[in-house]
């Protein structure tokens, strides 16, 4: 089946709602993880709503950032899908 273009897929929204998971099982307010990160709160939050489409680098870096690993979330995300 072809992917769907779309950032604002169904799947895609599994994985916003799982990323702002993360962040608060770390107990990381958006401006906590943006000084981690050395970006700004407004960042975090188009990265979360789905305003700005993540690659897997900048995803890799959330992880890190959230005390986490990219392996952990993906396979929280594949159980998911």
């Amino acid at each position: 089946a072809a992917m769907p273009k779309s950032i604002h897929s169904a799947e895609y929204r599994v994985f916003l709602d799982l990323l702002r998971q993360f962040r608060l099982e770390a107990g990381l307010t958006q401006i906590d993880l943006a000084k981690r990160m050395n970006v700004t709160q407004t960042f975090i939050s188009k990265c979360e709503r789905g305003d700005r489409r993540m690659d897997v680098l900048e995803l890799a870096h959330f992880c890190a950032a959230m005390g986490s690993s990219l392996a952990d979330f993906v396979a929280r995300l594949s159980g998911r899908l």
